[in-house]
């Protein structure tokens, strides 16, 4: 099992899986829960759902009225269920899917451009709305819970995961790229762009995140084919090196499982794989 980074010393994940690219179509999106991961890829209805100790397909979720253009996943233990958002024109929208059962499929309108999703500690789904420029917050059942406006200079908010203290880490997809952290009234507590610690250099549309337990913070740093970590306590930014033939390739969708010590990467562009790290 890797530790991500610590205040003293971090390891290199080890690359042990690649799902391959199913039918030429780029990774939007990927998220686990229990033995179960989701993939969700560009010009699709469904999500592909594989096994996590084989890494194998195991079938295709249908999700009737997705759009072309599926931007995010999360998924809650506590409901069952799957959530989507798709961005496509006119249809800003957040679907949730029932695991057991019937796989039924409940959708409700969000704010416009609706893209990264995750689940906080209350069970509700938070919803990053990039044209908006807002965080949202729903029950599991739809029901608006809260509204974050963002500041102007918080712009393209693409994903949001709130922290432990509250407060929410958000993704401004744009070059050069900025990850902010900003409180319930949505004004900046802190920002991690281009290091002084280190050569890392300026992100380019930053996209996937995920939080640690410790509340460190992974960031798919899209246009520059990496993957950053950020140390919440020191500050400090670094590139994790990922060894992986011909390199990452625009990461998009990120997901740390902890339970099991692995990071899921999926690509948007070249091989269009998941790359599965321990």
């Amino acid at each position: 099992m890797f530790t991500v980074i610590t205040a003293v010393k971090s390891t290199t994940p080890t690359l042990t899986h690649v799902i391959p690219s199913q039918g030429g179509d780029g990774v939007s999106a990927v998220t686990s829960l229990g033995d179960d991961v989701f993939v969700a890829r560009w010009n699709r209805q469904q999500v592909e759902v594989y096994d996590a100790v084989t890494l194998t397909l195991q079938r295709r979720l249908k999700v009737p009225e997705l759009s072309q253009y599926p931007a995010g996943l999360a998924a809650c233990p506590i409901n069952n269920c799957l959530y989507a958002s798709e961005s496509e024109y006119l249809q800003h929208r957040v679907h949730r899917v029932k695991l057991s059962g019937s796989n039924a499929v409940k959708k409700w309108a969000v704010a416009s451009s609706p893209t990264g999703l995750s689940v906080n500690s209350e069970h509700n789904l938070i919803v990053a709305c990039r044209i908006a420029n807002k965080l949202q917050e729903y029950t599991t059942h739809g029901s608006l819970v809260r509204e974050i406006c963002l500041p102007a200079r918080v712009t393209e908010p693409w994903h949001a995961i709130q922290l432990s203290t509250g407060d929410y880490v958000v993704s401004q997809n744009k070059s050069p790229g900025v990850v902010r952290v900003v409180g319930v009234d949505g004004q900046v507590v802190r920002s991690y762009g281009q290091s002084q610690t280190s050569d890392v250099g300026q992100m380019k549309y930053p996209r996937g995140l995920a939080v640690t337990k410790n509340d460190d913070i992974l960031v798919a740093d899209e246009h520059n084919n990496r993957i950053l970590s950020i140390n919440s306590s020191l500050g400090s930014i670094q590139e994790l090196a990922l060894s992986v033939d011909g390199g990452i390739q625009c990461p998009r969708g990120l997901c740390l499982d902890e339970s099991r010590g692995r990071i899921y990467v999926g690509e948007s562009g070249g091989e269009d794989r998941v790359l599965v790290f321990v």
